[in-house]
């Protein structure tokens, strides 16, 4: 779908993304207390079956938060990490080199599995918000679920289920940076809206989910 977009559609999900990113940045940096860089490489439409090839593969070690988004255009949200830079990302901001797992028990961390989830929070959220000002559609986000395994254990499920009913999702590709160049994090927003919000959330933006 993406190669009917035009230049101005494709403008307008830019701006969304960097608007969206621009929020999250302000709510890390908050969080961090430090500055935080937030850019949007890109910012596309594609078919729902690429999305597994799109994070690497189904054996690729991911934290994936995720979410049912409610109101007036219900979906489904993931935010997609590799598990390093997930675990990078916790780093930085508990001052700790925490590991997601214990090494002993291999339990996920529960003060780790905390930031991780406030972390898609306010992403989900900046993004979610970006959106909803542009289509002027109420626009939500549920309290998230965390699951950390490989892709395919994780989301392949979720997708083959809304595989039967929606085609196409919405990617936001998101560099976080902080002071430290050497550190950047680099997560993907996946938004596959319903099959009835399909069509009312890109018409308002004026796409034609038909073409």
């Amino acid at each position: 779908m993406d190669m009917f977009l035009t230049s101005i559609q494709k403008d307008v999900l830019r701006e969304i993304g960097n608007i969206g990113a621009g929020n999250a940045a302000t709510s890390l940096s908050q969080l961090l207390q430090k500055k935080i860089d937030m850019e949007v490489p890109s910012i596309r439409i594609v078919a729902l079956n690429e999305l597994i090839e799109q994070i690497g593969g189904p054996e690729q070690i991911i934290a994936a938060t995720v979410f049912r988004v409610e109101g007036d255009a219900p979906g489904t949200v993931y935010f997609i990490m590799s598990i390093t830079e997930a675990e990078n990302l916790v780093h930085e901001l508990l001052h700790d080199n925490i590991s997601i797992f214990d090494s002993e028990t291999m339990k996920q961390n529960e003060m780790a599995t905390s930031v991780l989830k406030e972390i898609g929070n306010i992403l989900t959220g900046a993004y979610l918000s970006a959106l909803s000002d542009f289509t002027r559609l109420d626009m939500r986000p549920s309290i998230p679920y965390l699951g950390i395994d490989m892709a395919g254990a994780v989301i392949v499920d979720g997708l083959l289920e809304l595989s039967e009913v929606v085609d196409y999702a919405l990617i936001i590709d998101t560099k976080i940076s902080s002071n430290d160049p050497t550190n950047g994090i680099n997560g993907q927003f996946f938004y596959i809206p319903d099959a009835d919000s399909f069509n009312k959330l890109f018409s308002s933006l004026g796409i034609n989910g038909h073409e």
